[in-house]
């Protein structure tokens, strides 16, 4: 069954990337998801989640609105705009007469523009530009380019955004940049290949080992408490439960990995539980990094998870009532499957090699990063940004929710999945000026 594109943005733009990409798409059928207005993005992301496997924005804007607004589960990418998009209207205004060396341009970024403009050996001291920051709404884009016009007297506006646009050519001279066919072709193949490697991935055999302790005889209640695996349950020669499913579904269950649902059910019922799963492309790989995984739990606490990922990762989750307390500091993900044999005993051993070692000798891609923590790596770049300019101080949800333009709930959810994979550290509380109980603030290494 081939896969479904969604494509996300301003009509016009939409129906352009739906012919160009159509032509070319191979196995993937092309999905048209117009909107309106950009406001109307999040909206649409939600009611395509039946019908598309992964969504293609025309733009970073609506891109970055389906980011912030965490309503991004499937993959997704956005067609770029770049110098050579620019280059392209900048020779067509030239054409037309227009001076281009008072224009103003939104969205680009500032070294790209001025690359572009330097390189076609076109002056640049008048230039303004205004590249895309988190929050930035059409009005933002509206005001500074009708700015640029009345204070530095530029005479054409170059805009990104559609809505922006519309309003501005009724005051000045304005054009609207589009995406190119080559972007648009680089950008659907990218995302097609990533689409059919995840679909792949979600097939990989998931295996999980339950340890409840000595004595406690058979829980009757383990097989309703795991149906939301989808999976089988059987007994191991020890006495442990195995369960048997697919990684997509595990992924899904325990919402990317961040919560094992039947966690605190069975800690509650037996006083300590411990639950390790595997992923692994055969059974065999998926059961000896299962048993990794249930041996590193049982190093965590009285209740744990643990999730292991045959590329030397580790995802430590804690249960639900034990708050932002799941990762042991130093150690989620530096993990190494090396002296992995199986077994319990070589995997116990393995686990405490690796819990000797401090992450920072492993350090990890950035893409690595962004899976394991199950947030997109263009929200980790700019939490990084936010990490660099507090420094030393640390960040707060309220800190991060302002920089990421998200509710203060989801920054503490994402707080938490990065104290979980072992980036970041509650170093205390500080008063932020709010009433209540002051927030935690975290240091975070990225």
């Amino acid at each position: 069954m081939p896969l479904t594109v969604g494509v996300i943005g301003p009509e016009d733009l939409v129906h352009k990337v739906v012919a160009v990409g159509g032509r070319a798409a191979g196995s993937a059928r092309l999905l048209p998801l117009p909107y309106r207005h950009e406001d109307e993005t999040t909206r649409v992301v939600t009611d395509a989640r039946s019908r598309a496997d992964a969504l293609l924005f025309t733009g970073v804007v609506p891109h970055a609105l389906a980011d912030a607004a965490g309503v991004l589960d499937r993959p997704a990418m956005y067609v770029p705009y770049n110098g050579a998009t620019l280059l392209r209207v900048l020779v067509e205004l030239l054409r037309l007469g227009h001076d281009v060396s008072r224009v103003s341009i939104d969205t680009l970024r500032r070294d790209e523009v001025l690359e572009t403009m330097t390189e076609a050996k076109l002056p640049t001291d008048r230039v303004r530009v205004m590249p895309y920051r988190p929050g930035l709404t059409s009005q933002d884009v509206v005001d500074f380019h009708l700015e640029a016009r009345d204070a530095q007297k530029t005479r054409v506006a170059i805009t990104c955004l559609g809505s922006a646009f519309h309003v501005l050519e009724q005051h000045t001279h304005a054009v609207r940049l589009a995406p190119s066919r080559h972007s648009i072709l680089a950008t659907l193949q990218a995302l097609v290949l990533a689409t059919a490697g995840r679909h792949s991935g979600d097939a990989q055999v998931a295996l999980g080992i339950v340890d409840l302790p000595a004595g406690t005889g058979v829980d009757a209640r383990l097989p309703e408490d795991i149906r939301v695996l989808g999976g089988s349950l059987a007994e191991l020669p020890d006495g442990r439960r195995l369960l048997v499913t697919t990684r997509g579904v595990l992924e899904t269950a325990t919402e990317r990995f961040t919560r094992i649902p039947f966690l605190d059910a069975l800690a509650s019922r037996h006083g300590s539980a411990y639950v390790g799963f595997g992923l692994g492309r055969t059974a065999a790989e998926a059961e000896a990094l299962a048993r990794r995984a249930v041996n590193r739990a049982r190093s965590v606490g009285p209740a744990a998870g643990v999730v292991s990922m045959a590329d030397d990762v580790d995802i430590v989750i804690a249960p639900d009532a034990a708050g932002v307390t799941g990762a042991v500091p130093g150690e989620a993900g530096a993990a190494g499957a090396a002296g992995v044999t199986g077994g319990a005993s070589g995997a116990a051993g393995a686990a405490e090699d690796r819990s000797a070692r401090p992450s920072a000798l492993s350090p990890e891609s950035p893409a690595l990063l962004a899976r394991r923590v199950g947030l997109h790596p263009q929200t980790l770049d700019r939490l990084r940004e936010l990490t660099a300019a507090d420094g030393a101080a640390g960040v707060t949800a309220h800190r991060v929710a302002e920089h990421l333009s998200v509710q203060q709930r989801t920054a503490r959810r994402i707080l938490k999945r990065l104290e979980r994979a072992g980036v970041a550290v509650p170093t205390g509380s500080r008063q932020e000026g709010q009433t209540g109980r002051p927030p935690i603030v975290y240091r975070v290494h990225l």
